[in-house]
């Protein structure tokens, strides 16, 4: 019996020491097949960012380390490496540090570290507060594309931070920004609408399941879809009030519901207002309805 037993447990350890030996060997092939597409800078990049992503935090940082010495110019590098020193992620968090990385990288023309350089800017962390300054960097970063850049450059100019108040280009840049699925930019250009900020209040020009609705609640409707709380506390109490749409009072306890278990204080009193002016069906359904939801994506 004994004899038996150690038996299986040899065949067990060659089995699992072959499937070590092939993740190695397969490893390895990945590894040379990258390397023949890409430098060795690019190389210790990606091995950087498969430390980080798994939270191996020093190990990133010797990666990132590594890349810059094969090639000081790396942008990705000096970004990652900004980003550890803001976070305090494998080295002391430090600001400073942060800025010089990031500033490295963004004045190569790295939209992410454009971005993140004017929200240092904006916020002060490593250099003295400058909204003119943040407006300039966030400004380099939507001109290339990146949402981020585009939805903070329209925040700036409906806030008047660095740059004169001017809804028609809040507008422009949170438009572009929430084509791109920003979800930011998406709730802030429904509130413009909702408000009538620069555009004529509730104005209808979007389809949204077939129906011709407002863009405040089509914007909203598109953030609410992928979970923003601000936006499901919108789309509530558009439902209510019938305000754009017609009044329907399941969804709009669905979408306090929704905003509620969120956190939001104020959709969870209007809930329960609301419920007070239910049938029990009414608010079995909107409960069953708000136990189903998913957010854009993943149903």
């Amino acid at each position: 019996m004994a004899n038996e037993r150690n038996g299986k447990d040899l065949e067990k350890s060659v089995r699992v020491l072959q499937n070590v030996s092939t993740s190695i060997v397969m490893r390895g092939l990945d590894d040379l097949t990258f390397l023949a597409k890409h430098t060795s800078a690019e190389f210790f990049v990606q091995k950087g960012n498969a430390c980080y992503n798994s939270e191996d935090y020093h190990q990133a940082i010797m990666y990132f380390s590594q890349a810059m010495r094969l090639d000081p110019q790396n942008v990705e590098a000096q970004f990652e490496m900004g980003k550890m020193y803001h976070e305090g992620q494998g080295v002391p968090q430090d600001y400073a540090e942060a800025v010089k990385w990031f500033r490295k990288a963004a004045e190569q023309g790295f939209a992410k570290a454009q971005f993140n350089l004017g929200v240092m800017y904006a916020k002060g962390e490593g250099v003295p507060q400058d909204y003119a300054q943040a407006v300039n960097w966030y400004r380099k970063a939507a001109e290339q594309g990146l949402a981020e850049g585009q939805w903070r450059l329209g925040f700036m100019y409906y806030k008047c931070k660095g740059v004169p108040k001017d809804y028609t280009e809040a507008l422009k840049w949170y438009r572009k920004a929430a084509d791109q699925e920003q979800v930011q930019a998406q709730y802030d250009l429904g509130f413009m609408y909702d408000k009538g900020h620069g555009v004529p209040h509730a104005k209808l020009t979007r389809k949204r399941n077939g129906y011709q609705l407002s863009l405040a609640y089509f914007w909203n409707g598109q953030a609410a879809d992928q979970g923003d709380a601000k936006a499901q506390y919108s789309l509530g109490r558009m439902y209510r009030d019938g305000e754009c749409i017609p009044q329907d009072y399941v969804l709009a306890h669905m979408w306090f519901n929704l905003a509620a278990a969120q956190g939001k204080p104020e959709a969870r009193r209007l809930r329960d207002l609301l419920a007070e002016q239910m049938t029990p069906s009414q608010i079995a359904e909107a409960q069953r309805l708000a136990r189903e939801w998913k957010p854009k994506g993943q149903d």
